[in-house]
């Protein structure tokens, strides 16, 4: 008897999850089970009509997703479960398919439950696209699901967008403007959808989800503050993770990419564990956490079973983005066996990554193109942004200064410094590196960034090894030329040693967000010091 009462509190409490297999959808199932529910998985259209609850988590392309639902037999049985009124939760591409069609490399048709046309941003006059980061809100219906979350900004992420009409208008609960107004979540009934990412929206986004999956709660208290308006600048926690001398993965921090203390011990620099550091900068109001493998280059991505243990983990204590980076590249094993770099990212993925940052793969890519103007589309940089979407794909790049007394000694862009060269020179460019900054390229930052925008890259994250490790400030010559070059968000890194830096590079640069890894390990400066900075400085920020 206690038994069979045990398995129907266990099937109450049951989610029904429709995954068909594209992206990370290990996020969404962290935040139903930390919220105490169990997870059915839908292996056929029956599992769809007989949900009591169904999360629909859509992630990557608008046109693959319709056709697995529609091969399956899943499209059908998805709208006849909507046609019955049953809750039904739709995140992201989720909210985007109920619509008739999509822009989105077609037109291409879509489930119909809404009226209305899915398309794409318009970056022509400027606006940065993809659309990613954390923006307010504007709330049009009274609804059980968005009540609390008026003042709070939530996480997106994506590059298309359901267009509000007066056919939909019935349809819309709270809408959102980046470059024009679109739709952010819709109700009607049981049937909710939100083109934001609930679960990676920390305790926001948690109360949420609760109030999805437990409908006569209220969800958790979250603090109100004052009225959010528009996309926040982010503020990043960067973790550089290797093994140490002893074979245990740390975080450490480079000073000019040299990880090694200065002492006569050697050793690599170790700054705490991975997941204890990502958990605590996630409770401390990080926007986002980025793991860099930095040891990546030297082994096998799919044989690095502890990195992909870091992710899993961290992801289930994390509810912001997490980014994963280093070593993901084709390769060919000891035994013959070709791997491509789209499966080392789906690992990734399936780990709990929600983007993956390539290195010196994307600037191989851009060489070839650059010289070629062909896009072979074989690129691990064109294979995964394909696949999953380009704002999956981060580019790193990590240039070295090269001075110049004028911009016609070198055949790539140049910028007047605002500080002088050793020999006085007014002049530089940024040469780019690979493998962790120990080799040169013959290309600059400004046509690296271009081509890897062209390629399929969603963000740039733009390092600098002379500013790395000195907390001096971030190289704001570098920053904003290639913020100016390009339309896809640029991640200011290396050289942050004060709450200054961070309003400085947000008020003389295009740059979304701001990265920091040592002064945060070594408590130097609190990130919520800097957001507290940035709310004075007049930047609109996330506040907890």
């Amino acid at each position: 008897m206690a038994s069979r009462l045990r398995l129907l509190l266990s099937m109450a409490a049951a989610v029904t999850l429709l995954d068909y297999g594209a992206g990370n959808v290990r996020s969404v199932r962290n935040a139903i089970r930390h919220l105490g529910f169990n997870i059915r998985d839908v292996r056929s259209p029956e599992d769809i009509l007989s949900a009591d609850r169904l999360v629909f988590p859509g992630v990557g392309a608008f046109g693959s997703a319709m056709d697995v639902l529609t091969r399956t037999g899943m499209a059908d049985a998805l709208r006849e479960y909507i046609r019955r009124d049953r809750p039904f939760l739709g995140i992201c591409l989720g909210l985007q398919l109920l619509f008739d069609s999509s822009e989105e490399n077609g037109p291409v048709t879509g489930l119909g439950v809404i009226p209305g046309v899915v398309r794409r941003f318009d970056s022509s006059e400027g606006l940065i696209v993809p659309h990613i980061g954390w923006n307010a809100l504007q709330i049009n219906k009274d609804t059980q699901l968005l009540q609390g979350v008026d003042g709070h900004h939530v996480y997106f992420v994506h590059s298309y967008y359901a267009l509000p009409s007066d056919a939909n208008r019935d349809w819309i609960s709270s809408t959102c403007n980046y470059g024009e107004s679109f739709i952010s979540s819709i109700s009607m009934g049981n049937i909710q959808a939100v083109q934001f990412h609930p679960e990676k929206s920390g305790a926001t986004g948690l109360s949420i989800f609760e109030k999805f999956l437990s409908p006569n709660s209220s969800g958790a208290k979250v603090p109100s503050h004052k009225k959010t308006s528009k996309l926040a600048k982010r503020v990043i926690a960067c973790l550089d993770v290797r093994s140490n001398d002893n074979g245990d993965l740390v975080v450490t921090k480079g000073d000019q990419y040299d990880v090694r203390d200065h002492s006569s011990s050697k050793e690599v620099r170790n700054l705490g564990k991975p997941v204890e550091l990502a958990s605590q900068y996630y409770i401390d109001g990080a926007d986002e956490v980025s793991f860099l493998n930095i040891t990546g280059f030297r082994a096998f991505p799919l044989g690095d079973l502890p990195m992909l243990e870091v992710l899993r983990c961290a992801s289930e204590k994390v509810f912001v983005p997490l980014t994963v980076g280093g070593g993901i590249r084709d390769f060919t094993d000891a035994s013959g066996r070709y791997y491509s770099s789209l499966e080392v990212a789906s690992e990734y993925f399936r780990s709990g990554a929600d983007k993956i940052s390539i290195g010196s793969d994307a600037v191989f890519a851009a060489e070839a193109y650059l010289q070629t103007g062909v896009k072979t589309g074989k690129s691990s940089l064109e294979q995964i942004s394909r696949v999953y979407g380009n704002q999956a794909v981060v580019v790193s790049i990590d240039p070295r200064r090269v001075y110049a007394k004028s911009p016609d000694e070198v055949q790539f862009k140049t910028v007047k410094v605002s500080s002088k060269g050793p020999l006085g020179e007014e002049y530089a460019w940024y040469q780019c590196t690979i493998s962790g900054g120990r080799d040169s390229r013959p290309i600059g930052a400004y046509e690296l960034a271009q081509a890897v925008e062209e390629l399929g890259a969603g963000e740039i994250l733009l390092n600098c090894i002379d500013c790395d490790g000195q907390g001096c400030g971030f190289d704001i010559d570098l920053i904003k030329m290639v913020s100016d070059a390009v339309t896809i968000p640029v991640i200011a890194s290396s050289g942050a040693g004060s709450v200054e830096h961070f309003s400085e590079v947000f008020e003389k640069t295009n740059a979304s967000a701001a990265l920091a890894a040592g002064i945060f390990h070594r408590k130097e400066v609190p990130i919520l010091a800097v957001k507290e900075h940035l709310v004075d400085a007049g930047v609109e920020v996330r506040m907890q």
